[in-house]
């Protein structure tokens, strides 16, 4: 099997393991072993903090880390700690380069103003929305110039010692309202990018489809009405694409117990796999997929303090429109293998 079939092999055929062969090009080794660094940078950040509270030495260090985290820390609620070189880093290259992703730019967004990016779908994980605003893998400081990007995240993932200072060494932030409000007031070009459709839309990420949970998502809108900023629809095409899922459809007993997890610690856990790191069909790994990343035109809004029921209607009948004008525009393009059409489920 040479090289390029890892892209473009069956991966509905689970019948036998395909092994990756002996010689691969170089840099197919080093996207590879970069998106298994991502993958698994939650456990061996952990495996560090562990080890450090193996010796009795640094425990002392370790108290005031873990006070310091719980009690002091307020970076995850003003923006993090962006590091431009950790931001552009190789790393984040052959990360992206991997599936591979990219972003389109379709309209200019001024940097006089301020922006909240919507990314849809959520997908398994959401690499294209790592990839895109989480680094600058993809070129977002070229296509939109003096703004600044942070990626939202649930508040859990900063009380985890170790793994909370990489995410906010790449401007990761809380997507609480308090810290969405704070990036938005620190001025001209702050911008936010939120996921959506959430913990819920990732049990919909099967491969083919584009199921949106959107309907009743109207605190993004909210926000961006109260704090003035334009709201920018991001498409990805191939999110959904990267992995596969369990069967797991409205009604079954897998489905109900995933929205019982999420109902009591406020996200779910989609059983889900994918390749391998040295096998192409059986892991937990993503696929080789491209993702699309379709920046949408900005849409303004009038700021209020207090927005009705239909203002937030009014603004997010416009944002619908303006997504599925991106999936009308991009669809025989970037998604011609779907399943079904663009479907806004709840």
């Amino acid at each position: 099997m040479g090289a390029q079939e890892e892209v473009d092999y069956d991966q509905s055929d689970h019948t036998k393991i395909k092994f990756v062969p002996f010689v691969v090009p170089r840099h197919r080794r080093l996207q590879t072993f970069s998106v298994f660094l991502w993958t698994t940078a939650l456990p061996i950040s952990l495996g560090i903090f562990c080890i450090l509270c193996s010796f009795p030495p640094l425990w002392p260090l370790v108290i005031g880390y873990l006070t310091w985290v719980f009690l002091i820390d307020q970076a995850p609620m003003r923006g993090g700690r962006p590091q431009a070189w950790l931001r552009k880093s190789r790393v984040w290259e052959w990360f992206a380069g991997y599936y591979p992703v990219s972003l389109i730019k379709s309209a200019d967004l001024p940097p006089d103003q301020r922006y909240v990016f919507g990314y849809h779908p959520h997908g398994v994980i959401g690499m294209g929305a790592i990839a895109n605003f989480g680094t600058d893998a993809t070129g977002f400081s070229r296509l939109f110039p003096g703004i600044t990007p942070h990626l939202l995240t649930l508040a859990s993932n900063f009380k985890l010692p170790v793994y909370r200072e990489l995410l906010l060494a790449l401007g990761i932030s809380s997507v609480s309202m308090k810290s969405c409000q704070n990036i938005l007031r620190q001025g001209p070009g702050s911008s936010i990018t939120i996921v959506v459709g959430g913990a819920a839309e990732s049990l919909s990420a099967h491969p083919g489809t584009a199921d949106l949970t959107l309907k009743r998502r109207k605190g993004f809108i909210k926000l961006a009405i109260r704090t003035g900023a334009s709201l920018v629809p991001v498409f990805s095409f191939g999110e959904n694409d990267i992995f596969n899922q369990l069967s797991n459809e409205r009604g079954t007993r897998l489905y109900k117990l995933q929205k019982r997890f999420q109902a009591v610690f406020g996200f779910t856990l989609p059983i889900f796999f994918g390749r391998g790191l040295f096998n192409y069909n059986m892991g937990l790994m993503p696929y080789r997929h491209p993702i699309v990343s379709v920046v949408g035109r900005p849409i303004k809004v009038k700021q209020k303090d207090h927005p009705s029921t239909a203002d937030l209607e009014e603004v997010q009948e416009r944002y619908i429109a303006e997504l599925k004008r991106i999936w009308e525009d991009y669809k025989e393009v970037y998604a011609k293998s779907r399943t079904k059409e663009l479907t806004i489920i709840a």
